[in-house]
């Protein structure tokens, strides 16, 4: 086959549009006078002698396509394809005796060649590890990583339409910081030669986007990548997608309506009901989700008062009953919110509001109105697992100064985590934000709820992968 192939190539449809289009309008048997132009891959080939089967499909569906020695010229280049390659076909859209949707062809343009295979034709790729590496193959051979992706774009389409509705307008912040600010992670350091400096990648927008509150925009959100040095997991990839919105004049309460509402709209959209099924479990994310706060949780899966008032030794005791590994360093706070992680979290299927937090490790919210020690957050809890943080946002600049006055100290002590002081977010705040509350939720997690699917890896096209060179080094190394 020549070598000579176009630069370009026009179709006249989409193959989903045709299957859609003829599905109940031929008989068997019929061929019509509509001639269609399409293009896709041949992931299938059947020659039978002077008669040729296949299968061409491109992003919107797969089709039969139909031709016969003496009807199509180089009718022998069908036999020579492989597998995999681009084609471009010309022909008239008819239906099989067997009442398949087919188009007979009287064209065939080779528009690229494949070099590698696609896997078996029924089991698709079924190495995990090359799915992932070459997911530019897996989304050819497997059915399901397609649906999943098309249904990410779907969402991520729908939340910006959701919030542009209720009048949010979507910005863009610095990817490169200064400062690692906004929440509690272990950056990732790169170095600008030109200004010869280091900056981090950003492991959270917060900052820059409650300065644009200060500045007048009264409602704005983000959707973007966030990067956190940490270890890989089902839940865990270093880089990822983050939705955060800010709303001024609301408190943490406005934010959970605000939060079930685009979950269950989401749900609704995706899937046609709220009805989702997470760890082989049934969970309905229809309004309104139930609020608890963390003590009473607490108390309710392990029968043990745990709270921020509750004397130091007592903490430690529980701590150590349940497994829970702390530095002596630890207040009732840090130790309040470990014992929680450890013995209740993973067994809340949800939909749940968990609420008010310890004021010691959420250095960025609202004292709470009620309990200086607590601050009005919430995390939404769905399946165990987390799925969004929210506050009602700190205002004050000099409690914020001292707050990170006290990560800074936590920093300079081994705390990789612990926040820096940010003069110029202080600096922002000293010109002053109105009541304002802050809603974070991780757009590859929300996937995996609406999809069904259970591992991170599987709804971020490119997740991050251990580098090959390396494996041999690390073989055995488990990643959960």
């Amino acid at each position: 086959m020549s070598q000579n192939l176009p630069y370009s190539y026009k179709k006249t449809n989409d193959i989903g549009e045709l299957i859609s289009r003829y599905a109940d309008k031929i008989d068997p048997g019929e061929t019509t006078d509509d001639f269609v132009t399409v293009a896709g891959r041949l992931m299938l080939s059947r020659p039978q002698g002077k008669i040729f089967f296949g299968n061409l499909e491109d992003w919107t569906g797969s089709i039969q396509v139909f031709a016969q020695q003496p009807n199509l010229d180089h009718f022998e280049d069908l036999i020579r394809f492989s597998l995999g390659d681009w084609i471009g076909v010309q022909g008239n859209i008819m239906r099989t005796k067997r009442g398949e949707l087919s188009i007979k062809m009287s064209s065939v343009t080779p528009l690229a060649y494949t070099k590698h295979g696609f896997g078996d034709k029924f089991k698709g790729i079924t190495d995990t590890d090359l799915r992932y590496r070459q997911r530019e193959v897996d989304l050819w051979a497997n059915d399901s990583p397609k649906k999943v992706f098309l249904a990410r774009s779907k969402i991520v389409a729908h939340i910006r339409n959701y919030l542009q509705n209720l009048g949010f307008v979507e910005v863009e912040t610095p990817i490169l910081n200064l400062i690692a600010g906004g929440a509690a992670a272990k950056p990732f350091i790169t170095h600008h030669n030109a200004l010869d400096t280091d900056f981090y990648l950003r492991i959270a927008p917060e900052l820059y986007l409650k300065r644009l509150v200060v500045g007048g925009f009264e409602k704005v959100f983000e959707i973007g990548r966030v990067f956190r040095n940490e270890g890989l997991s089902t839940r865990h990839n270093p880089e990822f997608t983050l939705l955060e919105l800010y709303q001024a004049y609301v408190d943490y309460k406005d934010l959970m309506i605000l939060c079930e509402n685009l979950i269950a709209e989401l749900a609704q959209m995706l899937n046609g009901t709220t009805v989702v099924t997470s760890n082989d479990k049934q969970i309905d994310l229809k309004p309104p989700f139930l609020r608890r706060t963390m003590e009473e949780l607490i108390f309710e899966s392990i029968g043990e008062k745990v709270n921020v008032h509750e004397d130091i030794d007592h903490l430690r005791n529980v701590a150590k009953k349940y497994g829970v590994i702390f530095d002596e360093s630890w207040k009732q706070g840090k130790l309040m919110l470990e014992i929680y992680e450890k013995t209740t979290e993973s067994n809340l299927d949800g939909p749940i509001f968990v609420l008010d937090y310890p004021k010691e490790v959420s250095p960025l919210a609202r004292t709470h109105r009620d309990d200086d020690l607590l601050v009005e957050r919430f995390e939404c809890i769905i399946g165990g697992k987390e799925l969004c943080n929210a506050f009602s946002e700190l205002n004050d600049p000099e409690d914020q100064r001292h707050r990170m006055e006290l990560q800074a100290l936590q920093k300079a002590h081994g705390d990789q985590e612990a926040m820096e002081v940010d003069f110029d977010y202080i600096r922002a705040l000293e010109y002053g934000l109105p009541p304002t509350g802050g809603l974070g939720i991780g757009i590859d997690r929300l996937v995996m709820l609406l999809t069904g699917t259970a591992a991170i890896r599987d709804v971020i096209l490119f997740p991050t992968l251990k580098p090959i060179s390396l494996e041999s080094k690390i073989e055995g190394e488990e990643i959960d």
